[in-house]
Order: structure tokens, then sequence, then C-alpha cells
């Protein structure tokens, strides 16, 4: 015997009220108060603090970046300031943290190098970078050993070929140590 809306013993509930809530704008709407110089996050009539929090739930963010990222939403500077130093007081935000999220993204195909300069771009304070840094520095021979093998077949066989791998390596942020210390071990093997 087929069902009918009627037997449902549940009942689908109808859309919810939206009394006092903004209502959206539209974009001719939009256009007009962007032009009039109203800040975007006013627009949409989510707070500040949610913009960042939306963000913050995504992923990790420096302090720096995520600034750069909500700062065309703000009409104040230092009303910005105060949410990031609310969030960084809340533990939403933490430029440490950022620091080990990049280092655990990206460490298995970069350089100690490279890593430094992209937590140091992000506006990763000194003391941090110090930190990754000793972190880093005690595999790197190791994991650019890695990513050696994974990218060629064998040994250089000739200068040629010393200086191609030499290069994809300098070019992944590895120290040149590290690089002739793992290349000049391949070129003893190769001659052995």
């Amino acid at each position: 015997m087929p069902r009918t809306p009627d037997d449902d013993p549940f009942e689908t509930p109808g859309p919810r009220s939206l009394q006092g809530a903004p209502r959206p704008l539209e974009p001719f709407e939009q256009l007009a108060a962007v032009a009039a110089g109203q800040p975007a996050a006013a627009l949409s009539g989510r707070s500040l603090k949610a913009r960042a929090v939306a963000y913050l739930s995504r992923r990790e963010y420096s302090r720096q970046e995520l600034r750069r990222k909500l700062l065309p939403n703000v009409a104040d500077a230092d009303e910005l300031d105060l949410v990031l130093d609310q969030l960084e007081h809340e533990r939403w935000l933490s430029d440490e943290r950022y620091a080990q999220a990049l280092v655990h993204r990206k460490a298995a195909r970069q350089g100690t190098a490279r890593i430094v300069q992209e937590l140091r771009r992000q506006g990763v304070p000194d003391e941090n970078l110090e930190a990754v840094k000793a972190q880093l520095q005690g595999t790197e021979i190791e994991r650019a050993r890695q990513v050696w093998r994974k990218k060629f077949s064998g040994p250089p066989q000739d200068a040629r070929e010393y200086a191609r791998q030499f290069r994809f390596l300098a070019s992944r942020g590895f120290s040149p140590e590290c690089l002739r210390r793992i290349l000049g071990e391949q070129d003893d093997v190769s001659s052995t």
C-alpha cells in the first residue's frame, strides 16, 4: 500500500522566521553602499569577530595574514587590532600554532630556508622562527634525501647532472651544505 504525505509520522518543518535578522542586500544595493564607502562587513551583517572565527575554523592563520584578510572589511583598523588581540587572548589565534601547522604541511617537501622564509613573509615573530629552524635543521638531511630519491632515479653521472640535481634541491630550500653532503655521498657511491 503506497504511503501518502498525510501518513508520514514526521512533519517537515517550514522555513524559520527571520524576524529581527537583517535582510540581505540586493546586488545593486551592495554596489551603492560600497561606492558610498561603507565597509563590506557592515553590508553582510556578520561581525568582524564572526568573520575571523569563520576563517580560523578552516585553517590556522598568522596574525598578520588574518589582519590582511580582514582589513578590507573594517572602517577602523584599531577595531580590527582589538578583535585580533581578543582572539589571541581566547587562543583562537596563535602564531606558534600557525608555524607548527605550516611546518607539518611543508616539511616533507621543502627545506628549512624555504619554510622559514614563508613564515617570515606571513609575519611570524622571530622567537617562533628560531624554534622552527632548530626543529627542522635536525631532520634536513633526511628530508632532502627523501625528496632527492623521489625525483631522481640515480646519482648524478656528470657535472651537468650534478648541477641540475643541486639546483632542484636548492630551489626547494635545502641548504648547500646538506646538498653537497647528499650529492657527494651519491658521487662517492657511484665512483666505487
